[in-house]
């Protein structure tokens, strides 16, 4: 028979096997010897008390074997398909797309800006080692998008709009490890993505699917309402009728064409904000009330932060347990910061975005750019960030104490971000409303989490990528553009989804849209 089960464990007794099968037995009252397997279906952290302990769900099979049930996908060979639709970008929207158009039988054309990511590692190198951006090469921009080396979080909120286990199956399926389907949090690591992202870029060639990349999207031909083809790199005309954009939050050449174009977008709200770096031993001692040594059974502690301020709210932003700041522009003349995270999450640092949102009455001085408004602000400042802290890709910086009473930092400790810090007044590039909320949140994060407010922390400016300035409208019932047939815009470039996850599933709806007239969820 099997039983279900819900029972707190400390973390010793969930992953020592024999403490685990101990710990059940006792909990069911039942002889060890009649469990003869023991299923994880979830599993969390429980760190409001001490000790700390798991909460885990799990399907126990009592004086009955387990067999596992290995999960399988369809995908067909559409090699010789008349049915295809071209995709532009190969971040998760577009990859799930195409994964997804592989199982109804149809032929998925990706191309891409970027580099595959063996090759697109030595341009990231470049830039960390020596400040060059190339604009087509770089943390946002080649196969797998922006996930691919910033950190791989799978924690999505969007359960409602699709099949989340499903794509973590199929991450599973093309060599993530199995732990995905049972944490609360999943994480893969920016160490192990890369192999994952070539393994559905194998399977969609295998396949007779189509992936193209340094290849990129600079005109789209429309004709009477209607997509006609797209211009590769100037030069190559391509011929389609279905053309899904998967194109990520920092492709602005995309927002600047369809502008030029005429075609409909809207100002979305986003939030910017800095990058904050603690030690991990510091959140290590906050988070699970600890000396520092946290036990070989828990993993570095991550945290959740929000305050509502006098008028907006100011939270944290894709925190990094045991992780790295990264410099993520995608032009000269920029800078921008994120986070990630190996599989391991062992370096010493941890890292998170505090942002605020910024709203379309925040940014007056730009409304004469129209929906674009969102990414002109963000240009600016990213411009002045380049400008103060030396016209590379070092970043300002300021101690977080200082930061809230306005002094600038007399020395700064060394980060994770690699090509270096400047101490700057960071009210000096971040426009007034950002730097009111910020200085609000961390005075309130204070009492929130004790021992978060400290000098030995240090803010990064500037974290401006965390969504969309952009909304690319679309009809909620075929995910066509709302004035351009066939044309689908999808994915956090689109302003439809944040994250791995709510991208990929956003990729297989458009899919099951297109083929079946409606999403399958």
């Amino acid at each position: 028979m099997k039983k279900e089960i819900q029972i707190s464990l400390l973390p010793e007794q969930v992953f020592l096997e024999e403490e685990l099968l101990k710990s059940v037995s006792l909990f069911l009252k039942l002889e060890k010897e009649r469990i003869n397997h023991i299923e994880i279906i979830k599993r969390s952290i429980d760190a409001r008390r001490t000790p700390i302990n798991y909460q885990l769900k799990a399907h126990v099979y009592v004086d009955e074997d387990f067999t596992e049930v290995e999960n399988t996908f369809n995908y067909q060979n559409v090699e010789n398909s008349s049915d295809f639709v071209v995709i532009i970008g190969s971040g998760p929207a577009g990859l799930f797309a195409a994964l997804q158009a592989l199982e109804f039988g149809v032929k998925p054309i990706i191309f891409e800006r970027g580099k595959d990511v063996r090759t697109r590692r030595k341009d990231l190198a470049i830039l960390n080692k020596k400040g060059v951006v190339n604009p087509e090469s770089n943390y946002c921009f080649g196969e797998g998008g922006a996930g691919t080396y910033s950190d791989g979080k799978l924690y999505t909120r969007s359960k409602k709009r699709g099949n989340v286990k499903r794509v973590l199956e199929a991450l599973v399926y093309h060599g993530a490890d199995k732990n995905i389907l049972v944490d609360a949090h999943p994480h893969i690591g920016t160490n192990k993505l890369p192999q994952l992202i070539a393994s559905i870029r194998e399977q969609i060639i295998s396949c007779g699917g189509e992936i193209h990349f340094d290849s990129k999207m600079t005109d789209i031909a429309i004709e009477s309402g209607k997509v006609k083809g797209i211009v590769i790199n100037d030069n190559l005309n391509v011929s389609c009728e279905k053309l899904i954009l998967a194109t990520g939050h920092s492709a602005r050449d995309i927002y600047f064409l369809l502008d030029k174009k005429g075609i409909k977008q809207e100002y979305k709200s986003f939030a910017m904000g800095v990058r904050v770096e603690h030690s991990q031993i510091l959140i290590d001692k906050l988070q699970y009330k600890c000396n520092g040594v946290r036990g070989e059974y828990l993993p570095p502690a991550s945290y959740s932060l929000v305050e509502q301020t006098e008028d907006r709210g100011v939270y944290s932003f894709c925190m990094c347990p045991g992780g790295v700041i990264a410099p993520c522009a995608t032009s000269e003349g920029e800078v921008v910061t994120n986070g990630w995270s190996p599989s391991k999450r062992n370096n010493p640092f941890s890292n998170s975005g505090i942002v605020t949102e910024v709203r379309w009455d925040d940014i007056s001085e730009f409304h004469s750019y129209g929906p674009l408004a969102g990414v002109y602000f963000q240009k600016r400042v990213e411009e002045k960030c380049w400008e103060i802290a030396g016209q590379g890709q070092k970043v300002p910086a300021q101690r977080m104490i200082d930061f809230v009473e306005g002094v600038k930092s007399e020395d700064l400790p060394k980060t994770s971000y690699y090509p270096g810090i400047t101490s700057v007044q960071l009210s000096d590039v971040l426009p007034k409303f950002i730097t009111k909320a910020l200085k609000e949140g961390f005075k309130a994060f204070k009492s929130k989490m004790k021992g978060y407010y400290t000098n030995e922390a240090v803010l990064h400016a500037v974290e401006s990528r965390t969504s969309s300035p952009v909304r690319i409208p679309r009809d909620k019932e075929s995910f066509e553009h709302v004035e351009v047939k066939g044309l689908y815009p999808i994915g956090e470039g689109a302003g439809y989804a944040g994250g791995i996850v709510s991208a990929a599933i956003d990729g297989q709806r458009c899919i099951e849209v297109i083929v079946n007239g409606k999403a399958l969820d």
